[in-house]
């Protein structure tokens, strides 16, 4: 769907205009994503990929979610900052809203 490392500037970009201030995001479910336009696409890529590119997968990341507690953050024990699991859980509480 991507191009290749050699488009990652573009994103870049993104993310440094958002630690401007900038107003180029989405507020959803796992977090901010950038608005429709925000990352000028590469040669080739089209619209509707950005908008996949830029869309969060509902279902895609719940199963993500559990992966990550379940075979991840598991393997850690206590040494697993609690903050990193309510942020799971936030996230979660945000996709299942």
């Amino acid at each position: 769907m991507w191009p290749g490392y050699g488009e990652n500037s573009r994103v870049l970009a993104w993310v440094f205009d958002r630690c401007d201030g900038k107003d180029n995001y989405v507020e959803t479910a796992i977090g901010y994503l950038p608005k429709p336009g925000a990352i000028e696409p590469p040669a080739g890529v089209s619209a509707e990929t950005m908008a996949e590119l830029t869309s969060a997968d509902k279902e895609g990341w719940k199963k993500e979610i559990s992966d990550v507690r379940e075979n991840h953050y598991a393997k850690f024990g206590d040494k697993m900052p609690k903050e990193l699991y309510d942020h799971l859980t936030e996230m979660e509480k945000n996709l299942n809203a």
